[in-house]
């Protein structure tokens, strides 16, 4: 045990905020801390960091437990040097280093008596220098560094020239090097890209201490810890496992308790309806007597309130598109003051249907290419086909959209002026804004406020072609579980960019790894692409080993197997393009036979409205045989 909290209870005025809580930490433990937004998390971080005070209870730790705290919000301010500012980390071991090097002098310029007292003190400082890490620190310094996508070109930068998010990024780096005994994270994936989220959660894995931690991404809560504490009504509950683990306890553990309550109010109920009718007989009056005894006696089970406050999302189209949806040929893109392009040759083919979600380091210009699609940025070469009665829906990650002086109300009003005010507050409501929430200004929501409401402007829409630029930011986790089940039943297409990989895993049908010189398209979820990403590292490895050990090819053999692979690519993509200009003229064939049977003439005739039906049925039939061809000739193209 390296740290205890007994019966901890917070409040903010007259707003209790933590009631009872208790946990154990033990060395090596992980554990998040889960729960809605505003119910005492990041309170409860605070309160083990000793960074808050607490109302009542009591933490007992030892004295020499060494504690790092990564808060929220945070960032480091300094006038050093991204490397100077690592070193100080390890201020110890380089006062040592002096020393050595100052005894390392003497004892060139000393007598053989002399000479050996400091012989033996520079063993004894040599043996500490060497036992703290003396001899790796640089290493680690570097690879903490690198992992957080630092290169080494960037060690002379002034931290106070850094980006926000570089600045938080670094604040994680040095408390990693610090190595704390309790390592006390919230939200530590904040302004992380998935390179960078999937090498601190191989960090943490092998980290020698606890770990309390809160975040957003289930996915990295799947992959870090194995316990989990839900706060929920100001108390506290302890599960054990991964954050999937607990989703599905917690709903193994409601329906229990649900079960137990309801039989337990069935039998109060045949008690109470057995003593209604035998109390006043005298032959009966003594049993009636005593059950109301075990009545009064009972304990009552509380009803369990399973907590539904979540929003109500859904996301419908107006009609339907064509096959082809969006195509992509040759996009360019450079800002003005940029002399090479932020992103160049972009192909993409969009079908109705496909959920692509879009991936890469940060800075190679996924947000910026949505904005290409959506017409908000001009692209500076190449052309965008847009198809057959296709709308776009675009959420932004800045929230460009909203005007912060309007009020909530008159934010979705304004934009739907021929829907009725009760419309408009009964989608505000499904949303979470209820009452005069709707009437307070859009500057003052929060984050994931404001996220909700640009969604609630997204359903109004209707839409069928979404373009999401991170959609999940600053929601919870209930709310990102509905905005999911929402897009699930989405009946449109979805091209999204996200850093939440749970999400991504849900959502997504085809990820498109988006680098500086080029995109390519992976058909399947995030973990797909990453065991398709782990599969081409090895084999480029295995390549790079039989090339060691092979005769290189002469440029003729080159040649002709280039010729024959480009040879196939054209054979595959003149497939493709007959199999979907034969689905588009079937589509066609079968919205022309439904429309038709609309019509009275063959409505009122059962036998030919049955002959249409099985028309449109085979046509459907052939239409799903075709897509799934096309799936698979999109897959050896892959």
């Amino acid at each position: 045990m390296i740290i205890q909290l007994s019966n901890i209870c917070k409040a903010y005025g007259a707003e209790d905020i933590l009631t009872n809580i208790s946990i154990q930490i033990r060395r090596n433990d992980r554990i998040a801390i889960v729960g809605r937004n505003g119910s005492g998390k990041s309170t409860l971080l605070k309160i083990i960091a000793k960074k808050v005070p607490y109302d009542s209870g009591d933490i007992f730790q030892p004295k020499d437990m060494t504690t790092g705290y990564l808060p929220q919000q945070s960032s480091l301010h300094s006038k050093r040097t991204i490397w100077d500012e690592m070193l100080t980390v390890f201020s110890d071991i380089l006062l040592l280093e002096k020393k050595l090097q100052t005894i390392e002098q003497q004892m060139k310029q000393t007598n053989s008596k002399t000479h050996d007292l400091l012989l033996t003190e520079y063993d004894r400082l040599q043996q500490t220098f060497e036992r703290q890490g003396g001899y790796t620190y640089e290493t680690l310094i570097k690879t903490i560094l690198s992992g957080l996508n630092f290169q080494e070109n960037m060690y002379d930068q002034k931290i106070n020239t850094l980006s926000g998010g570089q600045k938080t990024r670094l604040a994680l780096g040095k408390l990693l090097l610090q190595s704390p005994d309790l390592l006390i994270l919230d939200e530590p994936t904040n302004h992380l890209d998935i390179h960078t989220l999937a090498w601190l959660e191989n960090y943490l894995q092998s980290y020698q201490g606890a770990i309390v931690l809160v975040s957003h991404d289930r996915y990295f809560l799947d992959r870090t810890v194995d316990t989990i504490y839900e706060i929920e009504q100001q108390s506290i509950k302890k599960y054990a496992g991964s954050y999937t683990k607990f989703t599905e306890q917690k709903e193994k553990d409601y329906e229990l308790e649900l079960a137990a309550y309801e039989q337990q109010q069935a039998e109060i109920k045949q008690m109470e309806t057995f003593i209604e009718r035998n109390i006043a007989r005298a032959s009966t009056s003594n049993r009636a007597k005593s059950r109301r005894r075990q009545l009064e006696k009972m304990e009552r089970l509380a009803e369990p309130i399973k907590n539904d406050a979540s929003a109500r999302m859904s996301f419908t189209t107006k009609r339907k598109s064509g096959f082809d949806v969006l195509k992509l040929t040759d996009i360019a893109f450079n800002y003005p003051a940029q002399e090479q392009p932020l992103f160049a040759n972009v192909q993409l083919h969009v079908r109705r249907g496909d959920r692509m979600a879009l991936v890469g380091p940060n800075g190679v210009g996924k947000s910026t290419l949505l904005k290409v699609i959506t017409g908000a940025l001009q692209a500076t070469h190449g052309k965008i086909d847009v198809g057959t009665n296709v709308t776009i829906g675009y959420f932004d990650q800045e929230q460009a959209n909203l005007t912060s002086t309007k009020t909530v109300l008159n934010e979705l009003w304004d934009d739907f002026p021929n829907t009725d005010e009760k419309d408009i507050r009964t989608i505000l409501g499904n949303f979470l804004f209820t009452g005069d929430d709707v009437l307070q200004p859009v500057s003052t929501l929060s984050g994931g406020e404001k996220a909700k409401l640009a969604l609630a402007k997204l359903f109004m829409q209707r839409a069928n072609l979404l373009i999401l630029d991170e959609p999940t930011n600053h929601l919870d986790i209930n709310s990102k579980e509905v905005l999911e089940s929402a897009l699930q039943n989405f009946p449109g297409t979805i091209i999204f960019v996200s850093h939440d990989r749970y999400f991504i895993n849900k959502i997504a049908s085809q990820v498109i790894d988006m680098q500086q010189d080029e995109l390519t398209l992976y058909l399947g979820n995030y973990d797909y692409f990453m065991n398709k990403k782990a599969e081409e590292e090895e084999r480029e490895a295995l390549r790079g080993k039989l090339a060691e050990h092979q005769p290189t090819k002469s440029r003729k053999q080159q040649f002709e197997l280039a010729k024959q692979r480009e040879r196939e690519k054209r054979r595959y993509e003149r497939k493709i393009a007959s199999l979907e200009n034969e689905i588009t003229q079937l589509e066609q064939t079968m919205a022309h036979l439904e429309s038709k049977m609309t019509d009275p003439e063959i409505y009122n005739d059962h036998e030919k409205s049955y002959q249409y039906m099985n028309k449109t049925e085979n046509i459907r039939q052939t239409i799903d045989q075709l897509m799934e061809q096309w799936a698979e000739l999109q897959e050896k193209m892959s």
